[in-house]
Parts: C-alpha cells; sequence; structure tokens
C-alpha cells in the first residue's frame, strides 16, 4: 500500500467512489443502477430551490444520465421503499438501511441535544402542544403541516407557525417521518406506518457502533479523505468522533495516507479503487457530495466554490445557480443555468472556464446540456454570451 498518493490519484480515487469510474448506462436506468448509486453516496442532499431541478434528483443524472425522474419518487414512497428522509449531511434522502443507524439521533433530538438551537428551546417550552400534534398525526396521517396551522409565521423563528416547528421538532426526534411529498411539501406519518417491517425490525446499535458504521459509509463515499471530511459527511460531532477513526485503522478499514499537497492526515478506505482514467463528463448540482464540502473541493480539484442564491445579484461573482462542469478527473467550467419551463427554454445565463480547461470545453458542455435539455423535456437551448466560456458556448450552439 502506499504510503503517500499523487493529488491527481486522490482526484481519481473520490471520483471512483462516487461512481464517476464507471460509463453511464446503455438502457433506462432502474432501481438497480439507483441502488447502486446510494451504495456509493450513501445520501442524496435535498434541496429546494428547483432553478434547473431540486437537488436531489441531480446526482443520480450527473451519474446515469437520463432517468425517469419517478424512478426515485418511487423509492420514497412505496411500501418496498428503498429511502427514507431524515437528518443526514443536510436534510437528505437515505438508503433504508441506515435507519437504525440515526437513531442515535432522533434519540439526542428528543432530549433537545441534536437539533437546532431555537427549535429545541421551543420544543421545551410547548411540549403539550408537540404532543396535541403528535396525536392528530396518529389519527389523521398521512398529513401535511399545512392542513393544522391555524396561522400563518409571524416572522418568528423562520416564521414557521406553531404547527410546522411541532411537525419539524416531531420529525427530528424521530416520532414522525416522511410518507411521501406533494409538490415539494411532505405528507407525515408514524414510522411504523411508512418504513418496511423488516427495517423497524433492525437491531438499533449503541451510538458509538453506529458512528463507527457512518464513518465507514463516509470513507466508501469519499475513498480517501480528512479526519474532517470524514465527520462532515454525516454532521458527526469532534466527540462524536474522538477514537472511531483510530479503531476503524486498528480494524484494518482505514488506511492512513499522505495526500501530495494536503497538510493534514488522509485516510483511504480499504475498498477503494485506483483507476488510472477517468472519462466522466457531468454537470454538478451544488449539493452533490463530490462538491458540497467546499474546502475538500478546494484540495481536490483547486475548485473554489460557493453558492450565491442569497447573495445579492449585483454582488454575485458567477450567478445565482451555479453548476460545476466535471470532464475526466477535472472540473473545468462552471456554468449559471435556469430551466425555465414557461418558456419551454434551458437558459444559459453564463459560463466561465477554469484555467487550464482543454480547447473543447464549450463542445462538450453543449453536449452535456442537450442531453439535459432531453432529460428536462424542454424545447431549446438559449445561451447568453455572458462569462469567458459564454461566447465560444454561443458560438457551438449556433452552429
Amino acid at each position: 500500500m502506499k504510503e503517500k498518493i499523487s493529488l491527481a490519484m486522490a482526484r481519481r480515487i473520490a471520483l471512483a467512489a462516487q461512481g464517476f469510474a464507471d460509463p453511464r448506462p446503455n438502457s433506462t436506468p432502474d432501481r438497480r443502477h439507483l441502488a447502486r448509486v446510494l451504495a456509493r453516496t450513501g445520501l442524496l442532499q435535498i434541496d429546494s430551490v428547483s432553478a434547473v431541478v431540486r437537488a436531489h434528483y441531480m446526482p443520480l443524472y450527473s451519474r446515469l444520465g437520463p432517468y425517469p425522474l419517478a424512478l426515485l419518487d418511487n423509492a420514497a414512497v412505496t411500501r418496498k421503499r428503498r429511502v427514507f428522509e431524515y437528518w443526514a449531511h443536510e436534510a437528505s434522502f437515505l438508503p433504508v438501511e441506515t435507519y437504525p443507524l440515526m437513531r442515535w439521533r432522533m434519540e439526542r433530538a428528543e432530549r433537545g441535544e441534536e437539533m437546532y438551537n431555537g427549535l429545541a428551546k421551543w420544543g421545551r417550552e410547548r411540549a403539550a402542544y408537540i404532543e396535541d400534534i403528535y396525536r392528530e398525526v396518529v389519527s389523521r396521517g398521512p398529513i401535511a403541516a399545512s392542513a393544522l396551522e391555524g396561522q400563518k409565521g409571524s416572522g418568528g423563528w423562520w416564521g414557521w407557525s406553531d404547527a410546522k416547528h411541532a411537525f419539524e421538532w416531531l420529525f427530528w426526534a424521530g416520532r414522525i417521518t416522511t410518507a411521501s411529498r406533494r409538490g415539494f411539501e411532505r405528507l407525515y406519518d408514524l414510522p411504523e406506518r411508512v418504513l418496511p417491517p423488516a427495517i423497524l425490525g433492525l437491531p438499533v446499535p449503541s451510538p458509538e457502533d453506529a458512528h463507527r458504521e457512518l464513518l465507514r459509509i463516509s470513507a466508501r463515499a469519499h475513498g480517501v479523505a480528512t479526519a474532517g471530511d470524514l465527520r462532515d459527511y454525516f454532521r458527526l460531532s469532534p466527540a462524536d468522533i474522538k477514537g472511531r477513526i483510530e479503531e476503524l485503522v486498528e480494524a484494518g478499514d482505514l488506511l492512513p495516507v499522505r495526500v501530495e499537497g494536503w497538510d493534514k492526515p488522509a485516510y483511504l478506505h480499504k475498498d477503494a479503487r485506483f483507476p488510472r482514467k477517468i472519462e466522466a463528463r457531468a454537470l454538478l448540482a451544488p449539493f452533490d457530495p463530490v462538491v458540497f464540502e467546499r474546502t475538500r473541493t478546494e484540495r481536490l480539484f483547486d475548485f473554489r466554490y460557493r453558492i450565491e442564491i442569497y447573495t445579492p445579484a449585483e454582488k454575485r461573482q458567477y450567478g445565482y445557480y451555479v453548476l460545476p462542469f466535471l470532464v475526466g478527473e477535472r472540473i473545468v467550467a462552471r456554468i449559471d443555468l435556469k430551466a425555465d419551463r414557461p418558456a419551454d427554454v434551458l437558459r444559459v445565463h453564463a459560463a466561465y472556464a477554469e484555467p487550464g480547461a482543454p480547447p473543447q470545453t464549450a463542445a462538450e458542455l453543449f453536449e452535456e446540456l442537450k442531453l439535459m435539455q432531453g432529460w428536462l423535456g424542454l424545447e431549446r437551448i438559449e445561451v447568453t454570451p455572458a462569462g469567458d466560456l459564454g461566447q465560444p458556448l454561443a458560438d457551438v450552439a449556433a452552429s
């Protein structure tokens, strides 16, 4: 085993761990392909912004190419469901087999220890009201929070109504879960009425065992990572992982290595792949596991990436919803993109090349955009020649 890994090899290891060493399927992706992606990523982060498509759909597209959105939708609603929703990196879809590994977080949340401070404080003050809402879910679930809102939020904590606070508290505590969604709105029900009985019957590990297993999943998803990377994937605290990484090294699950240019020790997953070449081509969502930890993205790809949704328009550097563009083992460009569904147009507001981007970047990007246009069912692509890659991309689109 190599004690030192080049930065280029670390990139290839990381991309292979996330599924980018394999070609996209030639046939329409099915449940087997979904299961393979989930086994590699361990989670799909959920986000409400739908400038292109909601974030949890994109990692599957980036790895599999065009697939029916119902593939993920059905995996999240049927009695044979493959995923459930809970707090992982952020709000995420997780393989149902992970459910017992998150029970420690639910139990802490019920004690007010593992949730947003404002919500925990509210929960302590409104315990009786929370029980009233829980009884409503028992008798009426699946039910949306909006069905019980007697009033709109008054500008308090996140502007939520009391009912919304109670539902979120119960969700954190694991006493209710998402049965399905109506649009993006959750419909809540009891876990025992939502999750497969075989999953509910699995033994619940101790917090220490759960943390070890979550670190194993994180290590497999990273391929090679620092302790901070491993901890961040499931938002574990420093106290949660104290001694755990050393135990995984002792067990042979993790192998200590040095990565060229990294100033912190790294750990290689025991089953990490060492591909000689990565031939990926993909647009990545801002919340894709390849890029959602921004300092790791900079260490691996020399790519500084920030999402500017909440930045005033005049202060944005690249745009409202910017997707990195991966070609081979490098992020070669970024693109401010919007699916304008009323106009039936995939709009490129701006495109920017990274230093050293290959000459064919604009052509490769346009091919990927055409694929996405078809996937989203849009009629055409319109390119605004903004950014240093905007005009070359517009020229390719016009040719």
